[in-house]
């Protein structure tokens, strides 16, 4: 007898997605729309850490807190970093950052840990992965799942 397929049906795994899945040296990464969720109700601050310049070209979104991991032209690490995050996020807030594409925000992420901040990564950036031509912000991100972002 055969078993049954997994289900598969799309609320499942719409699901699935918005789950926070485990991390090493971080709480966790989060989808965009759980990491919107808690930014909504007040548990988290979102904290952009893409550069000043990826912001003005690409987008941004309003109700996050700019604070670049790495500056432009360079990427030379914030060496404000630390204490801008430490006034941005409040004693008993989570922090969700963002980033691209989710690799920077991993980094962020983990620094923010050891400073004792509860930080999350937030999955598939602002833009997403890149398709078969390169291009990002066709299958995935912040701006591709419709959440709120602006452009200059």
């Amino acid at each position: 007898m055969n078993s049954p397929s997994p289900d598969t049906s799309s609320s499942t795994r719409q699901a699935d997605r918005l789950n926070l899945q485990p991390a090493s040296g971080y709480a966790g990464d989060v989808s965009p729309e759980l990491a919107w969720s808690w930014v909504q109700s007040g548990e988290a601050v979102l904290v952009d850490v893409r550069s000043d310049a990826e912001r003005a070209w690409v987008g941004f979104v309003p109700a996050a807190v700019a604070l670049a991991w790495k500056h432009w032209p360079g990427m030379a690490l914030n060496g404000s970093f630390d204490d801008g995050l430490k006034k941005a996020v409040p004693a008993g807030k989570k922090a969700v950052m963002l980033c691209r594409s989710g690799v920077r925000s991993i980094a962020a992420a983990k620094r923010a840990t050891e400073l004792g901040i509860a930080a999350y990564n937030i999955l598939e950036g602002f833009e997403g992965d890149g398709d078969e031509h390169g291009h990002r912000g066709n299958s995935g991100g912040w701006r591709f799942r419709g959440l709120p972002w602006k452009q200059d």
